[in-house]
């Protein structure tokens, strides 16, 4: 029974987590503001890209975190961890994506405005308000691809532990 939950059910478990971090935090936003946001990202080529591109990032991630988390004979299976070190970097670029997004949609809104008119404060927000989504969608694929790397982490030890080895000496640098 103990083998069982050490080769597989763990591992699941472990992987699983991301999945429900992400959606807890989706379904924490207020529901306008989703609604807004998944509005307004219709017509948002810089958000398809950082939502296209995090969430195959991510996808791609909890894969490696199951693998990464499978405890082999002695061991767990290493492989992997090269490449969720590689991808949870990637996800630093996403907020700067996100600030490149809310720059262009600040600047389109500037230029909209005609000079010499005196628009109104609606009008202004209304006009810049698409600016922000990029900042958020970038935000929050930061956040979920950097979860997979950290669970990794978190649950070898816990496995380890119950398996009944001692953690291994942390190598110079840091884990993973």
């Amino acid at each position: 029974m103990r083998r069982l939950w050490i080769h597989n059910v763990l591992p699941a478990a472990f992987a699983a987590v991301p999945l429900l971090a992400a959606a807890l935090l989706f379904f924490a936003v207020p529901s306008d503001a989703r609604r807004d946001y998944l509005a307004r990202v219709e017509t948002s080529p810089i958000d398809w890209i950082i939502i296209s591109v995090g969430y195959t990032l991510f996808a791609v991630q909890v894969l490696l975190s199951w693998r990464a988390l499978r405890w082999q004979e002695t061991d767990f299976d290493t492989r992997a961890d090269r490449w969720l070190s590689h991808l949870c970097q990637a996800a630093e670029w996403f907020p700067l994506l996100g600030l490149i997004g809310t720059v262009a949609a600040i600047l389109q809104t500037f230029s909209s405005i005609t000079p010499g008119a005196n628009p109104t404060p609606q009008d202004i927000i209304r006009k810049y308000a698409p600016a922000i989504t990029a900042t958020g969608g970038g935000l929050y694929m930061a956040f979920i691809n950097i979860l997979p790397v950290w669970i990794v982490s978190i649950g070898r030890d816990l496995i380890r532990a119950l398996a009944g080895f001692a953690p291994p000496p942390e190598p110079p640098g840091g884990k993973l």
